[in-house]
């Protein structure tokens, strides 16, 4: 039996769901840990759109499926120009769960073509979450330094 291509996540972030849910859908704070240009249309069928990922020129484009305010997102996504995984191609699902007088966020990135490509989008979401949880609990990630390959 073969693996499943997904990435999964997990991680504690000290704030509130209502705050945690805040940083992944208000553009203006998703600025604060991802990206140079965010539209986050959040509502099913909303576009998202983030240009400039881990420093690059990259644009990320996909629409919401997905939203349950505080509690659950789920989004397509992919690059555009990229023909391994194009806009909209696969799935990102975040779930938010209430826990330890802070949140408990669970990402499942599914629908990508390869090991490597797991790989590389493994790499990039673990360098995002840890600026998000930054965020969330009210400190300054600072400037993205970008993750080397561009990928999330």
């Amino acid at each position: 039996m073969t693996e499943p291509l997904l990435v999964q996540r997990e991680i504690q972030i000290a704030a509130a769901p209502a705050t945690v849910f805040a940083f992944l859908t208000d553009p203006e704070k998703i600025l604060s840990w991802m990206g140079a240009e965010v539209t986050a249309e959040a509502h099913p069928g909303g576009l998202y759109l983030l240009k400039g990922v881990g420093g690059s020129a990259r644009v990320a484009r996909g629409a919401f499926r997905e939203v349950v305010p505080i509690r659950r997102l789920t989004y397509s996504f992919g690059w555009e120009g990229d023909e391994e995984v194009p806009p909209g191609s696969s799935l990102i699902e975040i779930d938010l769960v209430d826990r330890d007088g802070g949140t408990l966020l669970r990402l499942t990135h599914s629908g990508l073509p390869s090991a490597a490509q797991c790989s590389n989008h493994n790499r990039g979401w673990a360098h995002y979450l840890g600026r998000l949880a930054m965020a969330a609990a009210g400190l300054d990630p600072g400037v993205d330094p970008g993750v080397g390959r561009g990928q999330t």
